[in-house]
């Protein structure tokens, strides 16, 4: 009774709080101002106490994390309308251990290929978020600097930078032969084997609250408490083995999931360590399960994947996939993140191109058919938010452009894919690094 007293005394004085001021904007500048400093101490992992990992602090920070990207979205809007009660209820829950993961979002993706997708509730996603703030300088300790995916300063980008490098390193600078074999893991995602995840967390981790809250997300089954979104046709052409609905239990991790990221590296760090200090070798690079590495002799290279084959095998009840390892001469185009890479230039996949052309042609065809006064004049209510949509997507698309030899496809799309954007949108160089709005 006292805690729910004063659970209750605590949520009445923070609605006082919010009823008596007069610009909630600065309420939530206030707020946005914790958060950072909570954000900024979350990256060292003493910044979380042993009673406090579940304090409303580290829940509010989580939260603006999670609601930067997802604010948009309907569950997001209805939590934030009470978003100190829903953390306060949330807070009680975790510190209770009454906390359950509530019902995902199932839904198909095609591009680039047919794929199951579980989005987790926004509610469930400030709790991924708190999470992996606990957990997340405590692996990025452990893990080597050349697992690039979902760590912050790596990334794609990075990637492709240390393969460059690695590239002039194993050829002596284009001067001699040199090899490179690619692979990846077979149904990553879908094969790998909870128990085993949990046991690597364990050996690190002993705070009893985080464990507890690690395996309830590691060992929730989203298949039990789901609804469909899309056509229900495309869930048939999803392989059994790339499906949660068909796989044994305890194995797999949902795609989608912020949590499902981290531990995919927790997972594939063993394979990471393995290669670095068994196998010695040095130019090895991986991005989620895709790996990579180097060597002048291409049989080192067949010894060296029969051994992750059997290393993955034996410790980690994974397989590297048979029909996509590549064993070729570094002279060769190397398709590796979303880039092609060759010993004098890089470029970007035809792919992504298409992606973008696709993206221009669909928004300018929408403005032609919508029948306004002014068609050109973009900021009306027809065609705001699909303004600022194209908008934000063609900057990000130009930076992923600018870190490849890319500067007369970034020059032909502005000029003969545009379209009516060119009335407002204006390069900010003459590289076309990226483009702002001329409200002119």
């Amino acid at each position: 009774m006292n805690n729910y007293t004063t659970q209750n005394a605590a949520l009445r004085e923070r609605e006082r709080e919010r009823e008596s001021n007069a610009n909630s904007a600065d309420l939530n500048e206030f707020c946005e101002n914790i958060s950072k400093i909570r954000v900024s101490n979350s990256r060292n992992s003493r910044s979380y106490s042993r009673n406090s990992c579940f304090s409303f602090q580290n829940l509010l920070a989580a939260y603006y994390q999670c609601r930067r990207r997802k604010r948009k979205t309907i569950n997001a809007a209805k939590f934030e309308i009470n978003f100190e009660r829903e953390l306060l209820k949330l807070e009680q829950e975790l510190k209770n251990h009454t906390y359950r993961p509530g019902r995902s979002i199932c839904f198909i993706i095609t591009d680039p290929k047919p794929r199951e997708v579980f989005a987790a509730d926004f509610r469930d996603r400030i709790v991924h978020h708190l999470l992996v703030n606990y957990l997340e300088p405590i692996w990025e300790k452990k893990f080597i600097h050349h697992s690039y995916s979902c760590r912050q300063n790596k990334g794609a980008h990075c990637a492709i930078k240390d393969l460059k490098r690695f590239l002039r390193q194993t050829s002596g600078n284009f001067s001699k032969p040199a090899c490179y074999l690619q692979a990846d893991v077979s149904a990553f995602f879908m094969s790998l084997k909870k128990d085993i995840l949990f046991s690597l967390i364990k050996k690190h981790i002993k705070h009893p609250d985080i464990l507890w809250l690690t395996e309830q997300i590691i060992f929730q089954d989203p298949t039990k408490n789901f609804y469909r979104k899309g056509d229900p046709k495309l869930f048939r052409i999803i392989p059994p083995h790339k499906s949660l609905f068909k796989i044994p239990k305890n194995q797999g991790l949902p795609i989608g999931n912020l949590t499902s990221q981290f531990f995919a590296n927790v997972y594939l760090n063993e394979l990471d360590q393995f290669v670095k200090h068994q196998l010695k070798i040095k130019c090895y690079l991986r991005y989620v399960d895709d790996i990579i590495f180097l060597h002048q002799n291409p049989e080192q290279l067949k010894i060296w994947s029969s051994e992750i084959d059997n290393f993955l095998q034996n410790k980690l009840e994974l397989k590297l996939h048979p029909q996509k390892q590549v064993l070729q001469s570094i002279y060769r185009d190397i398709n590796f993140v979303g880039f092609i890479v060759k010993p004098a230039h890089t470029l970007v996949r035809n792919r992504t191109a298409k992606n973008l052309k696709r993206k221009l042609y669909l928004f300018n065809q929408k403005v032609l058919s919508l029948d306004i006064e002014h068609p050109i004049r973009l900021w009306t209510p027809e065609l705001r938010d699909d303004f600022k949509e194209i908008y934000s997507t063609t900057n990000s698309y130009y930076g992923h452009f600018k870190h490849a030899n890319t500067f007369k496809l970034r020059k032909h799309l502005y000029e003969k894919h545009f379209g009516i954007l060119k009335i407002y949108l204006i390069p900010a160089d003459k590289n076309y690094s990226y483009f702002v709005w001329d409200e002119d």
